[in-house]
């Protein structure tokens, strides 16, 4: 059902029943362990999938570093609107880097 790389890779499935009496297979929830990390930048503009290549070596293990700060929405860790005045440097934020 999921590639390999992913998160839910290894997550047991359940058979569930909707209001209109159908079935549907549901991934079971994720317990998330605490993770050391570094501490790293990022600034509006930059990619998970680019953090995990440098890393890790593989773009696909973003959800590594989305995990390690308990982000469901990835993407939101960077995500950013750039400031209205050119002269103001863009909102800096600090996110956790697993070692993995």
């Amino acid at each position: 059902m999921f590639n390999d790389s992913s998160r839910y890779a290894k997550q047991k499935t359940v058979e569930v029943r909707l209001e209109n009496g159908r079935t549907a297979n549901a991934v079971t929830l994720r317990r998330i362990p605490p993770t050391d990390g570094v501490i790293t930048e990022v600034k509006g503009g930059d990619r998970l999938d680019v953090t995990a290549l440098r890393k890790y070596k593989n773009s696909t293990m973003f959800w590594h570093v989305a995990d390690a700060n308990t982000e469901l929405q990835a993407n939101d860790l960077v995500k950013s609107e750039p400031p209205e005045n050119a002269l103001v440097s863009p909102l800096v934020r600090t996110i956790l880097v697993p070692e993995k």
